[in-house]
């Protein structure tokens, strides 16, 4: 939710990543994903809502590294509409929506903006709250580039992301409320997307403008 004065720390010079920034070419197929972690990094990184910047959210706990460049779609959020899509949610986590990016060469390096090409998606649960991960392919990628749908990619990989976001959050002698219920298509993984921007435009292109030059 809006949170008083943030319209007003939108930062003029550099634009924010999640409100500065298009979701894409052509959304909901064809978007821009700002990667905020890669699968060389040990700490959790996330963008600062009220800056813009990247932020040490905390050191992972365990061995594993994000398998494919991680971070966001810009311009969503995922409130009521993408909460509907996901049956065992109650709201969702009130984030950009979450994506990753599948790329034969390694990317070693975040805030940066991939173009992608959307194909499927995994439904996560955190504490109730829908926090769906989208897949997508890189545009013009050599080995992933032309797949359309997540029936194209190998299991084995997809088992992998499942895997990663199943134990990320994890703590030792903590408990945590994650569930991972599965992953679905190119057409499911569309619907929440445009249900993310949908909701990104209803919480924030309705309230008052940003300043001059914000």
């Amino acid at each position: 939710m809006t949170a008083p004065g943030e319209h007003d720390s939108w930062y003029r010079h550099r634009p924010h990543p999640w409100h500065g920034l298009e979701t894409g070419d052509a959304p909901p197929l064809e978007i821009d994903a700002f990667i905020e972690l890669t699968p060389f990094d040990l700490i959790k990184y996330e963008t600062d809502k009220r800056t813009g910047y990247l932020r040490v959210d905390r050191p992972q706990r365990t061995s594993s590294t994000p398998p494919t460049p991680y971070g966001f779609l810009p311009r969503t959020l995922c409130g009521d509409r993408v909460a509907a899509l996901s049956p065992t949610s109650q709201r969702g986590d009130g984030d950009p929506l979450d994506v990753c990016v599948l790329t034969e060469r390694p990317v070693n390096r975040s805030e940066v903006l991939l173009q992608a090409r959307v194909i499927g998606g995994i439904r996560m649960i955190d504490g109730g709250e829908a926090d769906d991960k989208i897949i997508a392919v890189m545009r013009r990628d050599a080995l992933f580039g032309d797949a359309t749908d997540i029936s194209e990619i190998p299991s084995s990989l997809i088992e992998r992301l499942e895997h990663y976001f199943s134990t990320y959050k994890m703590v030792p002698g903590v408990p945590f409320d994650v569930t991972i219920a599965g992953s679905y298509g190119r057409d499911h993984a569309l619907e929440v997307v445009s249900a993310a921007m949908a909701d990104y435009s209803s919480e924030y292109d309705s309230s008052p403008p940003a300043p001059d030059g914000v």
